[in-house]
């Protein structure tokens, strides 16, 4: 294929600086029920409140959409995470900051989608919660069917989630409540949101 990207004249940084902010992606990892989709909500409610713009890219809105066609499959997996990752970088690109929350259970997923979106652009925020907790909420209903053997491949139950290794940031969603880790997120982001003085 000949395929040439277009320099468009308008830049990400002129997006930046008209949207008075920078652009990042936050990406939320976790098991199904430890919290991410909660978080990735009452934080978009708050930096809205700050005039921030922002886009929350869900797994299951995903999985309703662009993502329909894939399974849930190893390779169907990470192929919903490198499609995620590049809509996020879209987005980056339009000076928005991204918010992700995805299961996203694999070391190497999450080390493609920070390669795909650029280091310096991707912060992992480990949402880290215990499985019999997370077992507990069940909000959706699918470790019960996961036990009894109704889902196949669940994350945490017969599918592994390997924890991040050095995560940029820890939420304990145990032992926090839905503010205190709105809160820890947004000192952790202040300074990033700033633009450059050049």
């Amino acid at each position: 294929m000949n395929l040439t990207k277009v320099d468009f004249q308008v830049s990400r940084n002129d997006k930046e600086r008209l949207k008075g902010h920078r652009s990042f992606v936050i990406w939320l990892t976790g098991l199904s029920g430890s919290g991410k989709s909660t978080i990735a909500n009452a934080l978009e409610v708050e930096l809205f409140k700050k005039q921030i713009h922002t886009f929350c890219l869900d797994g299951d809105s995903t999985r309703l959409g662009i993502n329909k066609d894939l399974g849930f499959s190893s390779a169907d997996r990470t192929e919903n995470i490198r499609r995620v990752a590049e809509m996020a970088k879209l987005f980056l690109e339009s000076g928005t900051v991204v918010i992700t929350s995805f299961i996203s259970p694999l070391i190497s997923d999450r080390e493609m989608a920070k390669n795909i979106i650029g280091k310096v652009d991707f912060i992992e925020v480990f949402i880290n919660c215990p499985l019999e907790v997370c077992e507990y909420r069940d909000v959706k209903g699918l470790y019960a069917k996961a036990r009894k053997g109704e889902i196949k491949d669940f994350t945490g139950i017969d599918s592994p989630f390997e924890a991040p290794l050095e995560s940029d940031i820890e939420l304990f969603t145990n032992e926090y409540t839905i503010e205190n880790c709105v809160t820890i997120l947004l000192e952790k982001i202040k300074n990033i949101l700033k633009l450059s003085e050049e």
